[in-house]
């Protein structure tokens, strides 16, 4: 065998060998404790703090605009999904207040027309001439849109 192979040989076996004296002190002694998972995530991720609350949340404060919006067209909606997210605001109402979505381009991302949605399930308007200049929230109230 030339000498140049048994050097590569060589210097192949060194790689390897570190590869595996690497991930034997690397890797962490709950990996694959849950498949290719590492075990000890679930605990770490269970620690932190929540960024995002239901609607029943909400409804504790708010049970009269929940009420509303349980009995509209917006009842499966999440209350973040157009105010944001409220973990702060429940710590402290005065200082993190929700934000109110105003303008027409925050509506049109859901109602604006489009073939690809079913005009039966969501209301849809040609934003091009429906009211143009206006706030949606000038005529709709979002928690009861069918007034």
């Amino acid at each position: 065998m030339p000498l140049q192979v048994k050097r590569l040989l060589i210097v192949f076996a060194i790689l390897i060998g570190t590869m595996f004296a690497l991930k034997y002190f690397l890797t962490p002694e709950s990996w694959r404790e849950f498949g290719p998972y590492r075990g000890n995530a679930l605990k770490e991720i269970a620690a932190q703090e929540a960024k995002y609350i239901d609607t029943k949340t909400c409804a504790m404060c708010h049970d009269l605009i929940a009420e509303l919006k349980n009995n509209g067209e917006h009842n499966s909606i999440q209350c973040e999904n157009c105010h944001g997210p409220g973990y702060k605001h429940i710590d402290d109402q005065e200082n993190n207040e929700m934000k109110i979505p105003k303008g027409r381009e925050f509506c049109i991302r859901c109602h604006a027309r489009n073939a690809a949605r079913p005009l039966n399930i969501i209301k849809q308007i040609d934003a091009t001439e429906h009211n143009i200049g206006e706030d949606c929230i000038t005529c709709h109230n979002p928690h009861q849109p069918w007034l």
